[in-house]
């Protein structure tokens, strides 16, 4: 290479070495730019992100404070005057009675009317046809002359005649004497389990569960020795008057 070339050669190297670092420092920028620009996105996500959850909190908390206070508070006192509203109660009834000695329960049908204050008539249909009457004072059986006959009172049957008046009648005080209860659930479909306290009523009773809404739909009894029986309200219905047959029967 002759020396003119040389010369220019050298001229132009600086140059270009010029326009390189210019090239680089541009393209440095741009980087830069770029990721401050993806930075700001970012950051900008993450506030709405932000702003978003917070603002679906408030609706939350607002949605829960413009719910009715009853359906944070239905307790004991509300169950009890929710079933005590309907003085008069008639309906139909299943009963089965689970053995540990047999395979398949002992089930009975019929029907019932419960009056608050005077007590509760108990209508067997099938297996067998009898009336039943159960208040304060026991049972009472009719006899074919349609009198009504006093049954002699064992002790776990008068006591168990007694929870299923204080269970359809809605007194949750008087089963708290002799129970822990607890209570689960709304006004339209609750669950009321109810534990002895006693030693007498814990040989009897592992626990009572009670399940309902307007009224008592359904009552278990579970007995310690592994027998449980199984009653189920269906059709009940409240009333706004006893018929004068009913009437006939509670006051004989």
């Amino acid at each position: 290479m002759n020396g003119l070339n040389m010369i220019g050669l050298n001229r132009i190297a600086p140059n270009m070495n010029a326009l390189n670092m210019n090239a680089l420092s541009m393209k440095a920028r741009h980087m830069k730019a770029l990721g401050m620009n993806v930075f700001r996105s970012l950051h900008r996500a993450t506030r709405i992100q932000a702003a978003r959850a917070v603002a679906h909190r408030v609706a939350l908390l607002l949605l829960l404070a413009a719910l009715p206070a009853h359906a944070h508070a239905f307790g004991l006192d509300e169950l009890q005057a929710q079933l005590r509203a309907t003085p008069i109660v008639r309906g139909h009834f299943v009963q089965q009675k689970f053995l540990r000695s047999l395979p398949q329960p002992l089930t009975s049908r019929g029907d019932f009317t419960l009056a608050a204050g005077k007590g509760l008539l108990w209508l067997l249909r099938t297996p067998i046809a009898q009336d039943l009457r159960i208040n304060a004072n026991g049972i009472s059986r009719r006899d074919e002359s349609g009198a009504w006959q006093a049954l002699p009172q064992q002790t776990g049957a008068s006591r168990e005649n007694r929870l299923f008046l204080a269970v359809l009648a809605g007194d949750t005080k008087g089963l708290q004497e002799n129970f822990d209860l607890t209570l689960t659930g709304e006004a339209g479909a609750w669950q009321l389990l109810l534990t002895p306290r006693s030693a007498l009523l814990r040989q009897i009773f592992d626990t009572i569960q009670i399940n309902g809404g307007k009224l008592v739909d359904r009552i278990e009894l579970r007995e310690t020795q592994g027998d449980r029986s199984v009653l189920q309200m269906t059709d009940a219905a409240p009333a706004d008057a006893l018929t004068p047959e009913e009437q006939r029967a509670f006051s004989d």
